[in-house]
């Protein structure tokens, strides 16, 4: 009798994948995924590390209004003079506007374009790439923490300037809009620095390659910059015409803000652009990963080689990508509120920013491939990277989806027409919206605005001491669809899994959802039953394609990346304080896979990818659990990631 709680269909893989495993399937990992992060120790990419210095000489200069009371290198410094800009319909400083004024000495309607240049000796043209800081005390001012990203990229052949926005920071809101605006007028001064032949710039920017970083606020400034640059008119005011239309091809989000603008009250769309995010574990300040809904935004419409990319970091804080914010997120007296001492080195911090940056900026301003697999696997970098641990994302304009669970409300339905979902012998499936543990803003943050399903599984038997199948969840393709694709050795099954901290009973037992209640918040907490030991270990499944004619071939997901449960994850010094203002004491965080199709051809040399009809994971390698599954689909691997894989 089928037990209560369960959702059962008729399933083709088990039985046979006793089978496929002994006949197929090479063996684990070398290294198991809780190892120090996974192959830190180890340097798999055959390219030069992108956080060292380069070979070219640095310089410096500053330009700017010229007359500046706070700024004496906006006064006395410039090399060139620029003109103010009007953001009196961008920026309203409400009832702080009369002491403001007083203290900087001037209005929105004259608001400097300021800005600290590191540039590199030569002739060029060098790509350019624009940085803005985020929201702190404005007499603290911020633009020079970005000194160690100015002298790195410099040395490496790239522009950098350090743009200067401290006379918006302090008690204002709504104001991201205006920082991705101000971005794009720095781009247009730069614009005119390579057009005027008395410049020293003159023909040495390539206007062709920009790039724009943005940290905190101006983390969430730098899609607005994206999405404005292609814009003709200011969407909360059309009389305020925008005339940019700059090529930007790639956008940095550092702990990025999201939602605190709201055009049209709408999230803003981003598209055609590449971008990549990263975000600290223990960010005091912007306590949650936000960035992802940008990620999730990000579309590639065009055809054009693009990527998007979003790593997270275990320990990381909000302030040390900064070296004028430091560790202090929540101001002088952190340290009363924080723990401080759960923080990686800001060095280390920083290296990390340094790595990523620029090896972000070789692939999509240089059009370098080489450092595409980093992007998809940080373990092959493991001996560049601060040795902390890492969730990663991954995601090219290759990517065809085949579900990402966003269409409509039937569980049983894909995303591209036809696509079918069934499930075997599954404690737990679902479709749902994932959460943020904390949100600074309920009404936009609560959520990370993405759709996913939770598939959960116990293959114990209630009473027994024998398992019973393995639970299954497969995806059926439509019969013509791996030919349409062009289906071969050359593409990759592409899946985002995050595993959750809940173990559902054993089969038979538990309440009516066939799950227990043992979704802790701290491990350990609960009783443990007899073999229980095994929910505390790296969990791992078989990633499973069958064809049209029945051949069927698996491999662990766990040999394409780390799989574990959720880290703990506590900021603040007081422990009650901490369990009241947060939801969990972890971020729930999907992490990217790809597998290429070549690897199920190895393991079953007589499968027909162009004939392919299911891929679906198979819960064998761990007894029981649960996980969240995303964003499934085929891409194109690049040769640069099929040269470079973690053994």
């Amino acid at each position: 009798m089928q037990p209560s709680g369960y959702v059962r269909t008729t399933g083709r893989w088990v039985g046979i994948l006793a089978l496929i495993l002994f006949a197929g399937c090479r063996g684990p990992l070398e290294l198991a995924p809780s190892d120090a992060d996974d192959v830190l120790s180890r340097q798999l990419l055959e390219a030069p590390d992108p956080g060292r210095r380069g070979p070219h000489e640095v310089r410096t200069l500053y330009y700017g209004s010229g007359s500046d009371r706070n700024r004496p290198e906006y006064r006395d410094s410039v090399t060139y003079v620029t003109e103010p800009v009007d953001a009196s319909k961008l920026v309203d400083l409400g009832s702080s506007a009369e002491s403001r004024n007083s203290y900087w000495g001037f209005e929105p309607d004259r608001f400097p374009l300021n800005a600290r240049v590191w540039y590199p000796v030569g002739d060029g043209p060098f790509p350019l790439v624009l940085v803005v800081h985020g929201n702190h005390n404005m007499r603290d001012f911020s633009d020079p923490g970005y000194d160690y990203l100015g002298e790195l990229l410099a040395s490496r052949g790239y522009i950098l300037a350090s743009v200067d926005m401290n006379f918006i920071n302090g008690g204002i809101r709504g104001e991201n809009d205006a920082r991705g605006w101000f971005l794009l007028q720095h781009v247009g001064v730069w614009e005119g620095f390579n057009e005027d032949e008395n410049n020293l710039f003159h023909g040495r920017v390539d206007m062709e390659r920009i790039a724009l970083i943005g940290h905190s606020r101006g983390g969430e400034a730098v899609g607005h910059a994206a999405a404005f640059n292609r814009l003709e008119r200011y969407p909360d005011d059309a009389s305020l015409e925008f005339e940019f239309d700059f090529d930007i091809r790639a956008i940095i989000a550092i702990a990025p803000v999201d939602g605190q603008y709201l055009p049209t009250n709408r999230f803003v769309p981003v598209e055609n652009v590449n971008y990549m995010v990263f975000h600290g574990s223990h960010d005091g300040d912007v306590t949650s990963f936000h960035g992802l809904r940008l990620y999730k935004r990000v579309k590639f419409t065009d055809g054009r080689p693009r990527l998007k990319t979003a790593v997270w970091v275990y320990r990381a804080n909000h302030g040390q990508w900064n070296t004028v914010w430091g560790a202090h997120d929540n101001g002088p007296r952190s340290g009363r509120i924080l723990d401080l001492r759960a923080l990686m080195p800001g060095e280390d911090q920083r290296r990390f920013a340094e790595i990523y940056i620029s090896a972000f900026l070789e692939t999509t301003l240089r059009d370098d491939r080489r450092y595409l697999p980093m992007f998809r696997d940080h373990r092959v970098i493991g001996g560049w990277l601060p040795k902390t641990m890492y969730v990663t994302r991954f995601q090219t304009e290759s990517f065809r989806t085949l579900a990402d669970y966003e269409e409509d409300i039937d569980v049983t339905s894909g995303t591209h027409p036809g696509v079918r979902m069934r499930g075997d012998s599954l404690s737990t499936w679902r479709e749902s919206r994932i959460g943020l543990r904390s949100s600074n803003r309920p009404e936009t943050s609560a959520s990370q605005d993405n759709q996913a399903v939770w598939l959960g599984w116990n293959n114990r038997i209630a009473g027994a001491d024998t398992l019973g199948p393995a639970a299954a969840y497969t995806i059926e393709l439509p019969a013509t669809l791996a030919a349409e694709w062009e289906l071969g050795p050359a593409a990759s099954l592409e899946l985002s899994v995050a595993v959750t901290r809940a173990t559902p009973g054993p089969r038979g037992a538990g309440d009516e959802s066939g799950e227990d209640a043992r979704d802790s918040r701290d491990p350990g907490d609960g009783e443990r039953e007899s073999g229980d030991e095994e929910d505390d270990a790296p969990p791992d499944l078989s990633i499973v394609a069958r064809d049209g004619n029945g051949a069927v071939a698996a491999v662990p997901l766990s040999r394409y990346g780390p799989v574990r449960k959720p880290l703990e994850m506590r900021v603040l010094r007081r422990r009650d304080l901490e369990d009241d203002r947060f939801a969990n004491l972890f971020e729930l965080l999907l992490q990217s896979y790809s597998i290429p199709l070549a690897d199920f051809l190895e393991a079953a040399p007589g499968l027909r990818l162009d004939q392919l009809r299911e891929v679906g994971l198979v819960f064998d390698r761990t007894v029981a659990g649960e996980v969240v599954l995303d964003d499934v689909g085929f891409a194109r691997m690049d040769p640069a990631y099929t040269a470079v894989r973690v053994p």
